[in-house]
């Protein structure tokens, strides 16, 4: 369903009490996504304001148009690898072109209502690269938090690390010092007050410290220059197929992360609030607020748990509360940006050093080593190659591993067995066929999806199987589904048996497959006779046709006498 789920709760009927909870608590969001937005986005390597711009942009349209009553949304730790690699490597330009590449293909699959398909990229993937995203995350603010002096820093992993060896004699104590402080703060904080963030007043507490005490220690203002409380402009890009094609991949990539983390926190909503949030509008509210948020010099945006998660806790519970908080964060923007340039970067290192602990799925570590080892495979060789090679290479290559073991795993479960020795016994069988089974009639049952996966499997079990036959049944009743690759193995398999005059019987065909059989003809090519309800019945029509054979050989046989 395509409209966005503010429209559906002012229709319902919007109280003043909620208006009031809503204002509170959009409030006390905004007040929350101040600290986090300015260092997500020192983090990702562009200025302070663009993440106030992404909150304010993105945050207002992802509530306006969205499909959940609460997601609250932003600039976000799952970014920051991809958004730094594509700054770092071609430039904010094509950041720009990127997200709003990016923002299309989520439309697009919004309207093409193709948002329950994201849920089917696997936990083990999503937790790989988002562990992976976590641990460079929190090596990237060592440079901050231990106040070293470099040069530019590369974006791959390990020529980062070796750069903080060669200067770690530029180590700064007061740095430390202060990121410790902070560190402290943002830890012990929750245990004084949940309402107001512990990031909030470890940039207070440490800011005043080093603004009285006169302490040495690198400020924002002292990388960036002084910061204006401007209000974002539009900025339109100069768009180039060329550059759009190139940047194809880390467009996709963005589309997938703002997919993935915007319906996660939605469902993690709507089990705080007893909602069922509207998937494809979502999409759709997601890639329009990409595109608008870097159009005014943002950076993209996702739906953010935790942001959405202190929504819920503090009251909020319609869409309102979203648009609230992007209209606090303009105004404590406009009013106290200046003041930001004395905030210290080892305090921003340490509240990113949280954020990377807090969005690592440390517990998979353990449990997911009770999964299958196929699971283990992808979960280690996403969280291995984000680290190491790059956020995109790690999701393709994530996908494409998933989706050969998926494939390989469902081409183990199925089976195509013979099963001729098991009816033996059967009553029904027995009792319509006294004579029994003939034991020129073979019968195989074929277990599970009938896909190119197992269609290898069902040629050569029936080559193996086939001498001294004059009748073939093959079961169905455990197929649910086949396709081209597998109706090709039978079509391969009724060829062979009309070569040599051998009756192929079908039982027990599933809709999906006698749907394929119908559609390339391949009923009427075997008579539509030849597909009989159930075995009972196969085996009589195999034995009046095996008897039919011998008169006609036995005929023959005296004629040559």
């Amino acid at each position: 369903m395509l409209k966005p789920k503010l429209f559906t709760v002012l229709k319902e009927g919007y109280s003043k009490e909620q208006l009031i909870k809503d204002l509170t608590a959009g409030i006390i969001v905004g007040i929350i996504a101040i600290p986090l937005s300015i260092a997500l986005a020192i983090a990702s390597g562009v200025s302070p304001e663009k993440g106030l711009y992404t909150a304010i942009i993105a945050g207002f349209i992802i509530s306006l148009l969205g499909g959940s009553r609460v997601q609250i949304g932003g600039p976000t730790g799952a970014f920051v690898v991809i958004i730094y690699d594509i700054v770092e490597k071609k430039g904010y330009s094509a950041l720009v072109v990127a997200t709003i590449l990016a923002g299309i293909l989520l439309i697009f699959m919004g309207l093409m209502k193709l948002g329950s398909v994201i849920k089917f990229i696997p936990y083990p993937l999503t937790t790989g690269f988002t562990s992976g995203i976590a641990v460079i995350i929190f090596f990237q603010q060592l440079k901050d938090f231990l106040g070293l002096k470099t040069h530019k820093l590369p974006a791959e992993f390990v020529p980062r690390l070796m750069a903080y060896i060669e200067s770690i004699h530029t180590i700064s104590i007061n740095s430390i010092i202060i990121g410790i402080i902070a560190l402290l703060i943002i830890i012990g904080w929750p245990y004084i007050n949940r309402r107001i963030p512990g990031s909030l007043i470890a940039i207070i507490i440490t800011t005043a410290l080093v603004h009285l005490m006169n302490i040495d220690v690198v400020t924002i203002g002292d990388q960036y220059g002084n910061l204006k409380a401007a209000l974002p402009s539009l900025n339109l890009p100069e768009l180039n197929l060329t550059e759009a094609f190139d940047l194809f991949p880390e467009a996709l990539t963005i589309a997938v992360l703002a997919g993935i983390e915007s319906l996660l926190s939605a469902v993690v909503a709507d089990g705080m609030v007893g909602d069922n949030h509207r998937s494809n509008m979502e999409l759709v509210a997601q890639g329009t607020a990409n595109i608008f948020s870097v159009l005014f010099g943002g950076i993209p945006a996702t739906g953010a748990i935790a942001r959405t998660a202190a929504n819920v806790r503090n009251g909020g519970r319609t869409p309102i509360a979203g648009i609230v908080h992007s209209v606090s964060v303009l105004a404590i923007m406009m009013l106290f940006m200046p003041l930001a340039k004395l905030i210290p970067l080892s305090t921003l290192a340490a509240i990113l050093m949280v954020v990377a602990y807090n969005m690592g799925e440390w517990h998979a570590f353990k449990s997911l080593f009770k999964a299958p080892k196929t699971d283990i495979a992808i979960f280690l060789a996403t969280f291995v190659l984000t680290i190491f090679t790059d956020l995109v290479v790690a999701i393709e290559f994530g996908i494409i591993m998933a989706a050969f073991l998926f494939m390989k795993r469902m081409a183990d479960i199925t089976r195509i067995e013979s099963i001729k020795d098991d009816l033996e016994f059967n009553k029904d069988i027995v009792l319509k066929n006294p004579e029994g089974v003939n034991p020129s009639i073979q019968i195989f049952q074929v277990y599970g999806p009938f896909f190119f996966g197992a269609a290898d499997k069902f040629a050569n079990t029936i080559q193996q199987n086939i001498s001294r036959t004059h009748v073939m049944i093959i079961r169905m009743k455990h197929v649910p589904f086949m396709d081209e690759t597998g109706y090709h193995a039978l079509f391969k398999t009724y060829s062979y048996c009309r070569r040599h005059r051998i009756l192929l019987l079908f039982t027990h065909v599933n809709e999906q497959p006698l749907s394929l059989m119908e559609k390339h003809g391949f009923v009427e090519l075997i008579g539509k006779d030849n597909f009989c309800p159930d075995i009972e019945t196969a085996i009589i029509r195999a034995n009046a046709y095996i008897e039919l054979h011998n008169k006609h050989h036995s005929m023959k046989t005296e004629k040559t006498a």
